[in-house]
Formats: C-alpha cells, structure tokens, sequence
C-alpha cells in the first residue's frame, strides 16, 4: 500500500544542503518546496499547506530563528513539526525552546546526518511531535570549529545590538522592496510586531497620497544615486513621521533600501 504523498519545505541558504535533503525526502515520496532563505519561506508558507518544515538556522535576510518566531506567532494552530538545522552546536544558538523548534539536527558529515535525519523521520511518521521521552537534539559533529562560530556570532550579536540601541526607527527593504528586518524603535514607530512586518511590502502600511510619495521616495534614491537619500515626512497612526530612504549596498552592489524614520512630535514634546 503506498504512502500519502506530503509536503515538507526546506528552507537553507546552501543549494547544496537543499539538494542532498530534497534527495533523502523525495525517496520517501515525500513533496519537497525549496526555499534558499527565510524571506522565500514566508512566501512558501502564505501559498503552501506543509506537513513538515527543515530550516537552517544561519541564514542571510531573515534567518531561521525570525522564520520560526513568526509561523509560531502566525500560525499559532499550525500542527506540523519543525526541524532546526545548523553547522553550529546548539549551545552557540539558543536552547531548542527558545529557537522555537521541535527538533535540532547539527550539521556534519553527510552519512551521519542521513542517519539522523532517517530515524527522525521514521519516528515523525508514526507520532509527529514529541513527547517528553523523546529525543529532540541530534549532533552530527560540527561543520565550523567552535573559535570561528564564537566570534561569528559575537560579531553578529554586535552588529545587531548597535541597530537596536539607535534612538531611531530602521527597516531593511530587500530589492522587491518587503521588508526583511526592523528595530524596536520601527516596530514601536509602526505599532507592529515583526512577524507583522517581515516580508510585507513597504508601502502596503501606508495609503492614498503617503503611499505614492513613498513609492517615489523609492524610485528617486534608485534612479539618483547621486542624491544619497530622500526625505520627507508622513502621517503614521495618527503621528507625524520624519522618514529618510537610502540605498542598501554590499561590496558596492544594490540590495534593497534602508528606511530610517523618527518621531518628529516624541522628540518635540521632550525637547
């Protein structure tokens, strides 16, 4: 008797990881949906029903720990596990309950995390989350020696905590202009939650007359290079909002926008 085909999305930066996973499920007659980042797995998810999700931690544009925060936040009823995977040991990320995973599988040799990956789905066809007995962390060896992930993350932590501690609003606007990051102060100046935000079209928060002067805010700071920025000032939730848009670069090549906004009548009143 066959199986009941089902639809696992594998979401990883790496093709080759994508393509030697992809293999392994589609032998089990397994449907696989691949993602090459966390921004491509929202976008699966809001047109795909899955039954199971691989996800690789470290990943550019929203990485897995923003893509499980925000299938737990919307899709609170979603009944599929999920599987976290990384070339780091799971001490270095998070513990498995603060990741939001079912499941932690740490990359290493391809034979061992066949293995790995061969029991959990054996099990997960049977019972597909886990009880308490079950076991939940498989180690595979590292991929990356420990001194090279410990500095990796401590200078992403860095990076990020500078973003955070600015007393403006930030977004990050990939190149089909959603938006794939924002700080407190951008949640807080938008009423917004990330999962909210995150891969949403910019100007999907504003409307009328604000949205075409944001669209072509967009468009000026692309066509104009030379201007560096555009600024201009928007009505949001009833606040007057200073917002400065510039163009997002890495290693001089265009990757989207940054949209920097402040609160014009907060810092008025505290002045």
């Amino acid at each position: 008797m066959s199986k009941i085909s089902k639809t696992v999305l594998v979401v990883d930066n790496d093709r080759f990881f994508v393509e030697f996973l992809a293999e392994l499920l589609e032998a089990r007659e397994y449907r696989v949906i691949k993602a090459y980042d966390g921004k491509e797995g929202i976008s699966s998810l809001e047109q795909e029903s899955v039954d199971l999700l691989f996800v690789d931690m470290i990943m550019p544009k929203i990485d897995g720990k923003q893509l499980i925060k925000f299938i737990r936040t919307r899709f609170p009823h979603a009944g599929f596990p999920i599987i976290a995977l990384s070339g780091i040991m799971i001490e270095q990320l998070d513990r498995l309950e603060e990741i939001g995973a079912d499941y932690f599988i740490a990359k290493g040799p391809m034979e061992k995390m066949a293995k790995h990956i061969e029991t959990l789905l054996d099990k997960i066809e049977v019972e597909p989350m886990p009880s308490a007995s079950d076991e939940t962390v498989f180690q595979a060896g590292n991929l990356i020696p420990r001194q090279i992930t410990d500095e990796l993350i401590k200078t992403v932590n860095f990076h990020r905590a500078i973003t955070e501690s600015v007393c403006v609003g930030i977004m990050v606007l990939d190149r089909d202009t959603r938006i794939i990051t924002a700080n407190s102060s951008g949640l807080e100046i938008m009423n917004k939650s990330s999962e909210e935000l995150l891969n949403r079209q910019i100007v999907s928060l504003f409307s009328g007359k604000e949205r075409l002067v944001v669209i072509e805010a967009l468009k000026r700071v692309l066509l104009k290079q030379e201007l560096g920025k555009a600024v201009f000032s928007v009505f949001v939730n009833s606040q007057q909002i200073r917002i400065i848009v510039s163009l997002f670069k890495i290693d001089g090549e265009i990757a989207g926008w940054i949209i920097t906004m402040e609160d014009t009548g907060k810092w008025a009143e505290q002045a």
